[in-house]
């Protein structure tokens, strides 16, 4: 892509990013948002560089403007992060001195304790640090839950002592947030989630969602799809649950659970002990880019999450995805839903995540499944108006620039 002047930031230099991420990336689902920030940014002349990991096998970026330095770790729970948070530390002085970088963005994670080595550079004028927090905490039950919230929050007191800033998905969660650390409002900026409006083009995947209904024998039916991954608490059994209650009434309604994740063999478990086999198909995630074909062969999407605290200021990432695909989607009506959809026809909201009103959601799109290309036409204009990356990369950008001073 040319780099125009409207393009590039208000600078006369070229700025250099360096993300530090503990996410691996040939495991994780979420790492969409840091992949296609580091891409718009550097389409506006930007610098950037990811610092990772994976497991197995090694992530390229296919952006030759966006380097990615990939740890190999084999992913083994608690032990891996630490490993991450010993590399970071030694890693980040060797980057700082050599690659310069303007700004350092990383996550909240036990990996923070790493930037204990960039302290001493942070005291340069020229280098800022930012903590980017895309979720707070989430399923927090037991070590694991205990130890994700520890690491939270002493990673969000270190930033507030030591970094030059923090950004946050939404307005709720930065409020939430301030309040809970007694942070000054002005100490956070806000970039929600964004969608690649060129990947997730419903005119491109016409033919191509036909084709992959006809392979999975989809042809006749109404599908309902969720994508993404598979925990506890994402009101999944509900809606499997849920699906016994349609099934009798529309045979023909399918439930699509495209991706993989903890959770993933209780469902199966589920759908064999409710009989539901014929109704509730499980497919093994794909890659990101084969995500819009099955989007494209759905009827509806899927957001069921509950009015629980750790969802209720989040922008998830399906619902963008869902909406840009011009896909009427089921949603929770929690605020972070809200957000986005607002009263647009779009959106079906449910109440409650419990079975018989997820199923009465479902019967209601399937009895005006004629109308549903019209009402899902709002999600795209939604899409085109506040949810493309690069009004998530000027935002970010905005952000950056005002913490220069």
């Amino acid at each position: 892509m040319t780099i125009t002047n409207g393009d590039k930031p208000n600078n006369s230099r070229e700025r250099k990013i360096l993300w530090v991420s503990p996410l691996i990336l040939d495991i994780h689902f979420h790492k969409t948002s840091q992949l296609e920030m580091l891409n718009s940014l550097a389409k506006r002349g930007y610098n950037t560089r990811l610092v990772s990991v994976h497991s197995q096998n090694e992530i390229r970026s296919e952006n030759p403007q966006v380097r990615i330095t990939s740890i190999p770790l084999r992913y083994v729970p608690i032990i891996s992060p630490i490993m991450f948070a010993v590399v970071v530390f030694f890693l980040l002085p060797y980057h700082i001195i050599v690659s310069k970088p303007d700004y350092i963005i990383t996550e909240p994670d036990i990996s923070i304790f790493g930037f204990a080595s960039a302290f001493p550079f942070s005291m340069s004028k020229r280098m800022k640090l930012i903590l980017d927090v895309r979720s707070t905490p989430v399923e927090t039950r037991g070590f694991r839950g205990y130890l994700q919230t520890l690491c939270f929050t002493a990673s969000v007191l270190i930033a507030r002592k030591f970094f030059n800033g923090m950004t946050i998905i939404t307005p709720l969660m930065k409020e939430e947030v301030c309040k809970k650390f007694n942070m000054d409002p002005n100490f956070v900026g806000v970039w929600s989630s964004g969608v690649s409006a060129i990947l997730f083009n419903p005119n491109s995947y016409v033919s191509e969602g036909k084709e992959l209904r006809r392979k999975l024998g989809l042809s006749k039916k109404f599908v309902v799809l969720y994508h993404g991954a598979f925990s506890a608490n994402r009101g999944l059994t509900e809606t499997i649950e849920a699906m016994r209650i349609v099934k009798h009434a529309y045979s023909n309604v399918i439930l699509f659970l495209l991706g993989n994740g903890p959770a993933a063999n209780c469902l199966k478990d589920l759908i064999r002990m409710k009989g539901l086999q014929d109704n509730v198909i499980i497919h093994n995630s794909v890659e990101y880019a084969e995500v819009p074909k099955y989007i494209a062969m759905s009827d509806v999407g899927i957001v069921p999450l509950p009015n629980h605290p750790y969802w209720r200021f989040q922008c998830p990432l399906k619902l963008l995805e869902y909406l840009a695909m011009k896909k009427v989607v089921i949603a929770t009506d929690i605020p972070a839903n809200q957000l986005v959809i607002g009263r647009e026809k779009c959106g079906v909201y449910i109440s409650s995540i419990e079975p018989a009103e997820i199923a009465e959601a479902i019967a209601y799109t399937y009895e005006n499944r004629e109308k549903l290309a019209g009402w899902g036409a709002s999600g795209r204009t939604i899409i085109d108006e506040k949810y493309r990356w690069v009004k998530k990369a000027e935002n970010l950008e905005s952000y950056m620039l005002s913490i220069e001073n």
